[in-house]
């Protein structure tokens, strides 16, 4: 089934929604961003999950949906989900991090020459993330559902300037998340790094704690960043993993037949929100609507070299240091799949 016809499937599911059945086994599942599934992939991926495993299960499993980070930070809800607490959870790389840091490979800039291939390779069945997520489960013991792209090429929105150059960064404070290999980014190009949760990124924006901030179109979008945010320049200089996991213990505890479905359901919800990405980039929920109230600009390819040439060394010496012959060695993995799947364009 082709990407899109797998996700018009699945949101057609979604909203078809099921009916009311008394529920034996109930799936609380949370998520960083909004509830709406044609606002953000993660919306996306909980709508469609919901409604298949629900109706397939004819109401025997129940779907709760918690959104907008309602069970805690990003992190705090992976916890939850390893202490049994939750049942599942889509994390961005920034909570994953503090649970498995090797996350950090994926940050490696201007690696993914474009999001074909970026959607390829970050994936659960692609060749690096069966490697990927085996080793993230033997590390943290969560089972992993799903592994997709955090909505798009990240570009940085500020309130001061273009970004236009290398040296436009220069006292820029960027807000990161809390993962060491995006401040390597911002500092190895001038800029101040300025780590926060997601939950205080807007009010940082607004107030001046942070000048600017970067993310995938999408997330600009919902977030509301144009509020509080006068430019946006596309980089398109990293793209991070969302990982959706469940207690394993509880997905043991599934019959085999509720197993087969929540991994079916997982994984044509992920798809669908991969095309959702795709959708809110292209249409009036991203770019042409944030352009509207932004002033954009485009990094030139020859401008671009110059950050890859500034940002690359400065991470791949992070990860050496940081996290050894073993985050060289998953790096190293996660750079052949990219060139595997070059070939292939």
């Amino acid at each position: 089934m082709s990407l899109m016809k797998t996700f018009a499937a699945g949101l057609a599911a979604a909203c078809l929604g099921s009916g009311a059945f008394a529920a034996d086994v109930t799936i609380r599942l949370a998520h960083l961003n909004p509830e709406d599934p044609f606002a953000s992939h993660s919306g996306t991926m909980a709508a469609v999950f919901k409604s298949l495993v629900e109706s397939n299960s004819n109401g025997a499993i129940e779907v709760q949906i918690f959104p907008n980070g309602q069970l805690g930070k990003d992190n705090e809800v992976i916890d939850q989900v390893r202490a049994g607490l939750v049942e599942s959870t889509i994390s961005s790389s920034g909570g994953m991090a503090q649970h498995y840091p090797l996350v950090g490979v994926f940050d490696i800039p201007f690696a993914f020459p474009n999001i074909g291939v970026a959607s390829k390779v970050i994936s659960k069945d692609s060749s690096f993330g069966q490697k990927f997520v085996a080793d993230l489960e033997a590390k943290t013991g969560l089972k992993v559902l799903g592994l997709i792209d955090s909505g798009g090429f990240f570009a940085f929105t500020n309130s001061k300037k273009p970004i236009s150059s290398v040296e436009d960064m220069e006292g820029l404070r960027i807000r990161t998340m809390t993962l060491p290999t995006h401040e390597a980014i911002i500092s190895s190009l001038g800029g101040q790094p300025t780590p926060l949760p997601w939950a205080e990124v807007y009010t940082a924006l607004q107030t001046g704690v942070a000048d600017g901030q970067m993310n995938p179109v999408p997330i600009i979008a919902f977030a509301k960043f144009d509020e509080v945010q006068k430019y946006l320049s596309i980089t398109n200089h990293v793209i991070t993993p969302y990982i959706w996991t469940m207690n394993p213990d509880f997905y043991a505890g599934l019959s085999p037949e509720q197993q087969t479905l929540v991994n079916w359901a997982a994984d044509v919800a992920t798809e669908s929100g991969r095309a959702m990405s795709r959708v809110i980039e292209a249409s009036d929920r991203g770019l042409p609507a944030l352009a509207a109230k932004m002033d954009v600009n485009v990094v030139s390819p020859d401008e671009q070299a110059k950050f890859a040439a500034a940002a690359q060394p400065a991470v791949r010496a992070l990860i050496e240091k940081q996290y050894g012959a073993e985050g060289t060695a998953m790096l190293d993995a996660l750079l052949t799949s990219i060139d595997e799947e070059k070939a292939r364009y």
